[in-house]
């Protein structure tokens, strides 16, 4: 049982859709901490590869998120190929916005697959490995979507509540060999933002939007904290949520 902080030097850890914006912040930073990285993608080969290689040539899985069964082939890969697993990071998600009257069947289950559904299966898989070696720790990317509500984005808000929920219950479930927390993003802009994004950057306290960076800075916090800390939910929002 690990009581004492949790060093990433040297330590199996895989990123959910790591490819591209917070997903390869967090790659490339717990490159920097000394972690062995296994990058999950998708589609996004290219980008993959290329966080790969700025993190010291990082192991790449492929996986479709949306079917359980290659959830479990992806987890035994990493078993076989890394031949461990010590942490685990759900930042892979779906973004939406729609009219609440007008989301479909279709609609709500292309958010949730993701970023619900998928978030539990991936926690489950990377439980049972962890276990194997005596623990290990999981992060779950929220976002300030399941802290407040918005509008127009009722599925993916209702998916992101979900996760802080299904973080506390899992905190419970696989205590105290294996922590679970989450992170909670602000407005983290790309260039793809949009006048909503940046209205709400305007009305944050920090007067700015977030980086990758600083979730990652969370995000090696919760890695690296002892037993201690698990259940916990960290806003890194600029102080947005507090409005």
């Amino acid at each position: 049982m690990e009581t004492r902080p949790f060093s990433l030097q040297g330590k199996v850890v895989l990123v959910t859709g790591a490819a591209k914006r917070i997903g390869r912040g967090i790659a490339l930073r717990l490159a920097q901490e000394g972690a062995r990285v296994a990058i999950h993608y998708h589609r996004s080969e290219a980008e993959a590869r290329q966080t790969a290689a700025e993190s010291g040539y990082a192991a790449l899985f492929r996986a479709n998120l949306e079917s359980v069964e290659e959830i479990g082939r992806m987890f035994a890969e990493v078993e076989q190929r890394m031949g461990r697993l010590d942490g685990l990071v759900n930042n892979a998600a779906r973004f939406t916005r729609i009219d609440p009257l007008e989301i479909t069947e279709k609609d709500w289950d292309f958010i949730h697959t993701v970023n619900l559904k998928a978030v539990f299966f991936c926690c489950q898989n990377g439980a049972r490995l962890m276990k194997k070696t005596g623990g290990g720790r999981i992060v779950n990317i929220s976002s300030l979507g399941g802290i407040r509500p918005w509008a127009e984005h009722a599925h993916y808000c209702s998916s992101k509540a979900g996760v802080i929920m299904l973080t506390r219950a899992l905190a419970k479930a696989f205590a105290p060999e294996i922590t679970v927390n989450s992170v909670a993003p602000g407005v983290i802009p790309f260039p793809d933002i949009d006048e909503r994004g940046r209205r709400m950057i305007e009305a944050t306290p920090a007067r700015r939007g977030g980086t990758p960076a600083e979730v990652a800075d969370a995000v090696v916090y919760f890695l690296e904290a002892s037993n201690f800390v698990t259940g916990q939910t960290l806003a890194i929002d600029g102080g947005l949520s507090q409005k």
